[in-house]
């Protein structure tokens, strides 16, 4: 073959070669995506969300450089069913983890000793294997996956590795930092320690695995998933930081008093706990890490970045760490104070840094927007209960649509069994315990001090049908009456919370803010060799 007869076959070579470089490039274009999960962190929990107690400045750029969304929320008021609706973009009732996995039910309830009215129902202990997650539909879309942190959503065989993520740094079965604590070691059985850890805290190693990730990844797409075992109990932090909220503290004038009784539990009135203030502001500082890790490889104009939490501060039950006021209530609970988050989305590439949206959203909604903002198809069989927010982050509406919670248990932070559905301004609560039902304008009163139901009866049963309506339609079980039920055993056990277990939180609550307080073990092992 002559060289002449040979180049239009070098022409076609060149022409593939071109078309495989420019789809390697497109594709190189898409956004990378670093979504950030806190765990148990309030809605007032941030500076850049009211606080001026905790000090969270690389959280609050987020905010700054993204969209709030002033009305976000979790699925659920405790965690495994909220990180559930993340990953498959269905509410709790719908996918059937409504409360965390691992929680008594049935008559195995009775074993808390609370002494309840109703006795809660089943609840799956994993997520569902045939769901398409929110990783895998990133998978499909050709990013590389990457989680860090808090999994809880199931044991061996449902680990984040089974349900699409490439990589899993720390994420199994347990809730909570149990097996060694905020500080190294941390003995993770699903993360490695190393000897330059020395005092180094969890949040921080998550964030350096993360970095990491990002740094070899950074010439891929990638979808990372940070999801802090911080700030859920137990809460712990280094001297240095407790000695900062401490003065703090003291400076703003302690209040003689931190708690007042609620239903079930005390529930905590005052933001003035210097351990958990430092355990939020060393979640703070693992965030920076991360975002001048992006900053530092040029990333940070093509990433999205969101940063939520998967229920209300914890102001009763587990720690008593926080208030949410003026909000009602807390993590478990019915009220704001359990469901309303901080709810960012940073999208560099559009128009909206600084910008807000007042428009009900809540933690479905983030797997079909992430989809849109790829350039991905859609998958509404999935993300049943979500809907994108793209229109939202471009200056746009959604159309109005009710967010729906179910959560038929009592839990440990002293909340009813109850489900709950909002539309526009008004939010109704259904409680089995009674039947009752209350109606709260949370435009008028996002303090929910004033039930309304009375006066709009009619609304009140509109919402009512429409919450069983989708509640039946997707098979939603409910608590039933314990037969064993005794009131006299219930008020003797909420006589006992009153008089012995209040006086004893507002003795520790004045532990932590004593100018000597020490833990008595190198501060959690934060101040190991110094």
């Amino acid at each position: 073959m002559t060289f002449k007869n040979m180049l239009p076959l070098f022409a076609a070579l060149l022409m593939v070669s071109c078309q495989q470089e420019q789809a390697e490039q497109a594709e190189k274009q898409k956004p990378n995506i670093l979504f950030i999960l806190a765990d148990d962190l309030g809605y007032h929990d941030l500076s850049c969300m009211g606080s001026d107690y905790y000090e969270t400045p690389n959280i609050d750029r987020i905010a700054n450089e993204g969209m709030v969304f002033t009305n976000g929320y979790a699925t659920c008021q405790v965690c495994s069913p909220s990180r559930a609706s993340l990953m498959s973009g269905k509410f709790p009732a719908r996918h059937g983890i409504t409360d965390w996995i691992g929680a008594k039910t049935g008559e195995a309830w009775r074993e808390a000793g609370r002494f309840n009215k109703l006795l809660p129902p089943e609840n799956k202990d994993h997520l569902e294997h045939e769901y398409t997650t929110l990783p895998e539909a990133m998978k499909e879309a050709g990013y590389t996956t990457f989680f860090a942190g808090k999994w809880h959503l199931g044991g061996e065989g449902s680990y984040p590795e089974d349900h699409g993520f490439d990589i899993n740094q720390g994420g199994f079965e347990q809730g909570g930092p149990y097996t060694g604590g905020y500080y190294s070691p941390f003995n993770n059985p699903k993360m490695e320690d190393h000897e330059d850890e020395v005092g180094m805290s969890l949040s921080m190693k998550l964030a350096k695995e993360t970095a990491k990730f990002i740094t070899d990844n950074k010439d891929t797409t990638f979808f990372a998933y940070l999801s802090f075992y911080a700030v859920h109990s137990p809460i712990q932090t280094s001297k240095e930081k407790w000695s900062k909220y401490r003065q703090k503290a003291e400076e703003a004038g302690i209040a003689e008093t931190g708690f007042k009784m609620a239903h079930f539990l005390p529930i905590r009135q005052e933001q003035d706990n210097p351990v958990y203030a430092g355990l939020v502001e060393t979640m703070d500082d693992a965030v920076g890490h991360v975002l001048q890790t992006l900053d530092e490889l040029g990333l940070d104009d093509n990433t999205i970045v969101i940063f939520t939490s998967d229920n209300g501060g914890v102001s009763a039950g587990d720690a008593f760490a926080t208030s949410n006021l003026p909000l009602r209530g807390g993590k478990g609970y019915q009220y704001e104070g359990g469901i309303l988050e901080p709810y960012f989305i940073k999208t560099p590439f559009l128009d909206n840094a600084g910008k807000t949206s007042d428009a009900p959203v809540t933690g479905t909604d983030f797997y079909p927007t992430l989809l849109e903002l790829i350039g991905a198809e859609l998958k509404p069989e999935e993300h049943a209960d979500g809907v994108s927010l793209v229109p939202l982050l471009t200056g746009g509406t959604i159309e109005e649509r009710p967010l729906i919670w179910h959560y038929p248990h009592y839990g440990n932070q002293g909340g009813e069994p109850s489900s709950i559905i909002r539309r526009g301004e008004w939010k109704l609560i259904h409680y089995y315990e009674d039947g009752r039902e209350e109606l709260y304008n949370l435009e008028e009163d996002l303090e929910e001090n004033h039930d309304v139901a009375a006066e709009n009866s009619e609304l009140a049963g509109r919402l009512s049908e429409q919450l069983f309506a989708y509640l039946d339609e997707v098979g939603a079980l409910y608590p039933k009456k314990d037969p064993m039920y005794d009131p006299a055993k219930e008020q003797e056990y909420l006589d006992r919370v009153r008089n012995v277990r209040m006086p004893a939180l507002e003795k520790q609550r004045m532990e932590f803010l004593s100018r000597d307080f020490d833990p008595g073990n190198q501060w959690w092992g934060s101040d190991v060799g110094n």
